[in-house]
């Protein structure tokens, strides 16, 4: 006996074997796809067509043609429609004269019938505490047939009684067998599972005939979901998804190379590899699938891998002094032969065993590992070729355009003169108002964030002084009712509770020094914004001075470098003379690019810091030696740093004072007034518009202070804290003061020594003895 071995033979021999049985209708689906199908569309077939109107003949009447229908489409297979009749019913249908005839109605009659078939409740019975109700109804042998129904008896008001097929006409019929709703609506399934086509072509068939053959009434229609459903919605998705790869892809090209050239040439291994992973699709009649969409996607992000080893290998070339473009592509391609086939074919065979399953999960890893594997396949080969060639392309263009001008320019000169020319148009608004340092430190004052933020906070705490006095919340009560005697009297008071006076004082104390403490952060953030703007300002106009001297070192380079190459043609030296000439240029090139790339992140850091409503340039001044400091350790002790040390102690001393106040007792204070209605004690009767009044005073003393004591001993223990750091501060604050002072006095000889000897000497000698230029 034939055995099936795979999914697709197994299902179809079954099938075979169970046609014969009347009366059945069979699916072969693994068991999680079937779940999924059922989950998702409420049926278990691949594809479901559902049929949605209001009458369920007519849906039942039309379910029928679209299955038969589908089962014209090549590829549908295992057709399913759903059943909704074949429910046996008893149906009575009344006849009113005859009921009338006998002094009878409808609903006595459906009583008794009621009675006899399903049973009615008589009566109960107890058993303890239990009580069950008694159903009363035929004997289980006088219900089993339809003439046992047209025999039941009912009894007529004159006492007589008749069988109940004297009175109606009684008939077993088939009824719905059930009635399934979707949206509110009633819905009939067709479904068929897929078998060697795809589903996007099965159901676009199914659609033209169902167009051309079904003319459905008023308020019928059909749709179609299952796998088809979720095709669309997954297409959905990877229109989406599919350009943001490739877009992020490109992204990164850019990042690791620089480059939008080179990143191009390397984007170019995607459209060679999707042709790879079409003509492999095809080769093995697979349609485009969700899964063979995914496969694409890791194509795509592995395809890329040759491009990057190749034009990585290119560039190094290059930098190692590779001039011949065509010796470049040759070599490099000679030397990444090995990684670009092991890249390729290592993915390949990984993805083999998924291109030639046929266990469960094929039919999603199948096209998913053909796409893969064609497209590296044929993308590395394609791109051993013709990316090389497209690279000495790329190249040759752009040389072309450089033999167009008379002196070929350098890439380092490119490369700075591009940098220059992208600073002069973002900041050239910069450079038309130039600021002096006060000018400068003034406008951040007034203008930076943060300095604004530490203004409000101290306002807030400003404001926060006046919350000392926060006594609680008065309480007004009333009352009314018989709380003197048998008469309805009324009475209201007012009280108001506080603390002692002592604890309001100390709070103001507290909140007191908060503000000068915020007052002293705020004196700290305006010198560190001082030093901040000063020091930046200082860096910029150093830096374009330094600028401005390797400009001129460039220039003499340059002369330097022409009569080097001069010298060479003519035989007076050797090359050793032109490429130290070069070497050296380019080092001032490659350091005047780096200071005007500092000198731009400098101004951007300046103008952040000014933050006025135009961009701003320091003033440009040459630098110049100011008058020598002088250490004076008194202006060190009024630094703010050291003030807010101090007053952070202060402010843990009244912590502690306040808290200790928490012990004094609160204080109570309130007023009542009452009517007292009936004979007083003076013999005198008293109403209601008599008032009494009444003061009432009190003090809360703190018997339970064991808390409050923890906390006194918890701010000790910080005030020793605050006390500690003082002293830390101090010793702290005049080590740096002392080395500050220490450093400014070296780099001050320093500019002494070379201002007043080291800078005349080179002069007077025509010979540079801090760069070893030729003064030319």
């Amino acid at each position: 006996m034939d055995i099936g071995k795979t999914f697709p033979e197994l299902s179809e021999k079954m099938s075979k074997a169970v046609a014969d049985v009347p009366g059945i209708t069979t699916s072969f689906q693994f068991p999680v796809q079937m779940r999924f199908n059922e989950l998702m569309t409420g049926a278990k077939q691949d594809v479901v067509c559902k049929i949605f109107g209001e009458n369920m003949d007519t849906l039942a009447y039309y379910a029928q043609l679209l299955g038969d229908l589908s089962a014209t489409v090549d590829g549908t297979k295992n057709i399913y429609v759903e059943p909704v009749s074949g429910m046996p019913q008893v149906i009575i249908d009344y006849n009113r004269a005859a009921i009338a005839q006998y002094g009878l109605n409808i609903s006595d009659i459906n009583r008794i019938v009621n009675t006899g078939l399903a049973g009615q409740s008589t009566g109960a019975v107890y058993e303890g505490e239990k009580r069950f109700d008694m159903v009363v109804r035929l004997n289980g042998e006088q219900r089993k047939n339809i003439d046992d129904i047209k025999n039941l008896l009912i009894a007529t008001p004159s006492g007589s009684q008749i069988p109940l097929y004297q009175l109606a006409n009684v008939e077993l019929k088939e009824g719905p067998n059930q009635i399934q709703r979707e949206d509110a609506k009633r819905r009939i399934i067709v479904g068929f599972n897929v078998g060697g086509r795809d589903v996007q072509s099965i159901v676009t068939e199914l659609q033209q005939k169902v167009e051309s053959k079904i003319k459905f009434p008023a308020g019928y229609y059909v749709t179609y979901g299952g796998a088809f459903e979720n095709l669309n919605a997954a297409k959905a998705r990877l229109s989406i998804t599919v350009p943001i790869s490739l877009l992020l892809i490109f992204i990164l090209l850019y990042f690791s190379f620089s480059s939008i050239k080179q990143g191009l040439l390397i984007y170019s291994a995607i459209p060679l590899s999707a042709i790879g992973g079409v003509f492999a699709l095809a080769l093995r009649d697979m349609p485009f699938s969700i899964s063979a969409g995914v496969g694409f996607i890791a194509l795509f992000g592995v395809a890329v891998l040759n491009g990057i080893v190749l034009i990585a290998e290119f560039n190094r070339l290059k930098e190692e002094g590779w001039t011949d473009t065509r010796k470049i592509v040759l070599m490099g391609t000679k030397i990444r032969l090995r990684p670009v086939l092991m890249t390729a074919f290592v993915a390949s065979l990984g993805f083999l065993p998924m291109a030639i399953s046929n266990g469960a999960g094929a039919e999603v890893q199948r096209p998913l590992a053909t796409v893969v594997i064609g497209g590296l396949l044929i993308a590395t080969f394609l791109t051993l070729f013709v990316l090389p060639m497209l690279y000495i392309l790329f190249e040759k263009g752009f040389t072309k355009k450089h033999k167009k001008h008379k002196h070929h320019v350098k890439p380092v000169n490119a490369i700075v003169l591009v940098i220059a020319m992208l600073s002069v148009m973002s900041f050239s608004s910069y450079a038309q108002q130039p600021i002096e340092l006060n000018a400068a430190i003034d406008s951040a004052y007034a203008n930076n964030l943060s300095f604004k933020s530490d203004k409000l906070n101290v306002e807030a705490y400003s404001k926060l002084k006046q919350a000392a006095w926060d006594l609680p919340q008065t309480s007004v009560t009333g009352e009314y009712g018989q709380f003197n005697s048998a008469f309805t009297d009324t009475k209201f008071g007012v009280s108001q509770s506080f603390k002692f006076p002592t604890v309001y004082l100390k709070q103001k104390s507290v909140l007191t020094n908060e503000w000068k403490n915020a007052e002293l952060t705020l004196a700290i953030r305006k010198a560190e914004l001082k030093k901040e703007v000063s020091t930046i300002y200082y860096s910029l106009v150093y830096t374009a001075q330094v600028k401005s001297v390797l400009l001129g070192m460039d220039s003499v380079y340059s002369v330097f470098l022409k009569n080097a190459a001069l010298k060479f043609e003519k035989g007076e030296s050797n090359i050793l003379e032109k490429n130290t000439a070069e070497s050296q240029r380019g080092q001032i090139q490659l350091q005047l690019q780096q200071v005007e790339q500092e000198y731009v992140n400098l101004l951007l850091e300046f103008n952040v810091l000014v933050n006025g409503k135009t961009s701003v340039v320091p003033l440009a001044t040459p630098l110049k030696m100011n008058a020598p400091l002088i250490a004076d350790e008194s202006a060190v002790k009024q630094h703010p740093f050291l003030l807010q040390l101090e007053k952070q102690q202060q402010i843990s001393k009244s912590k502690l004072k306040l808290e200790k106040s928490m012990l004094l007792p609160d204080l109570f204070a309130g007023y009542s007034n009452a009517s007292i209605t009936g004979l007083g004690p003076d013999n005198v009767y008293y109403n209601s518009s008599s008032r009494f009044q009444s003061f009432q005073a009190g003090i809360g003393i703190p018997l339970f202070f064991g808390s409050q004591k923890a906390k006194i001993s918890t701010l000790k223990i910080n005030q020793q804290i605050a006390e500690n750091n003082v002293n830390a501060g101090n010793a702290l604050f005049q080590l740096n003061y002392k080395k500050a002072m220490q450093e400014y006095s070296t780099n001050a000889n320093m500019v002494n020594y070379y201002e007043n000897k080291a800078i005349k000497k080179c002069r007077r000698n025509h010979q540079c003895s801090l760069c070893s230029i030729p003064q030319w």
